[in-house]
């Protein structure tokens, strides 16, 4: 069974936030920090394990198992980038199942065609609303654990059909079933209000630090009326930021214990050694 934390933090109906994941360490640093939901980002996933931009390259197969692995290593439910669900209806069911199967607990599907793009650059093409809305209801059915795996609609219709396209496409989605709605790239607070008022279902932020999108405050997102908020982006361009400058320091200054790292002791604890050390204890052959 799916970890219920979403569906009982939305029917709650107060606002939370949710970060995105790029690879394991940030998955064991949002455990020690206390986030019990968070977002397995397909461009920043892709950009840590392949190098790759997030332009449909990485396949299934790659997703699923860095899917699996973030679940495996957090204790938090996963909300899981999917992307188009990887092809046509038959790829969308067997993307629901293997995405269950992993450990996930919401899967987020859009309507873009195949390969997709990231939904804050150019270049962007849709499937037609009735194609995905035959992809919703697939999903929806797919699923083992319908109770608590959640199936989120993104829309990425803003650039091409404008908010009034972008809020039809999204009534149908919720039609066919979907459990949360994802309007991608609307461009000012004015938008976002107007998105958060059309539907009686949750609708959710995509906070993307430099994309279309304004990145307010979350206090000013609870009051336009999301339900909760991804930032998945943020502890990729953070980790960045500080590898840079480390580099920097090391190459120009020498500089190979900078104030302010993290400590290797706790980082130790944090990625499961104490467990390894607890075996060797029990298990290790005293030396000869």
């Amino acid at each position: 069974m799916a970890n219920s934390i979403l569906r009982t933090k939305l029917a709650e109906n107060r606002f939370f936030v949710v970060p995105g994941v790029h690879d394991m360490i940030s998955a064991v640093i949002a455990d020690r920090v206390g986030f019990d939901i968070i977002y397995g980002t397909g461009y920043w996933l892709t950009a840590s394990a392949y190098g790759l931009p997030d332009a449909g390259i990485a396949s299934y197969t790659q997703m699923v198992d860095r899917m699996a692995t973030i679940a495996r290593t957090s204790k938090a439910a996963l909300i899981a980038d999917a992307d188009t669900g990887y092809g046509g209806l038959l790829n969308v069911h067997h993307t629901v199942k293997g995405y269950e199967a992993a450990g996930v607990t919401a899967v987020q599907l859009e309507d873009q065609e195949f390969p997709k793009k990231c939904g804050h650059t150019p270049f962007k093409r849709l499937i037609s609303l009735e194609d995905m809305v035959e992809k919703i209801k697939v999903a929806c059915d797919a699923r083992t654990d319908k109770a608590n795996v959640l199936i989120v609609a993104r829309t990425d219709a803003r650039q091409s059909e404008g908010l009034d396209g972008s809020l039809r496409r999204l009534e149908a989605y919720a039609k066919a079933g979907a459990d949360i709605l994802f309007p991608e790239a609307l461009q000012s607070e004015e938008e976002m209000r107007t998105a958060c008022a059309t539907f009686d279902i949750p609708v959710m932020a995509n906070m993307a630090n430099g994309g279309l999108t304004p990145v307010p405050n979350a206090s000013v997102l609870a009051e336009l009326g999301y339900a909760f908020a991804i930032y998945p982006s943020l502890t990729s361009l953070v980790a960045a930021t500080a590898m840079e400058k480390a580099l920097n320091d090391l190459k120009h200054n020498g500089v190979g214990e900078p104030d302010g790292i993290f400590d290797f002791k706790t980082f130790c604890s944090l990625i499961g050694f104490d467990d390894v050390w607890a075996f060797e204890k029990k298990w290790a052959k005293a030396d000869a």
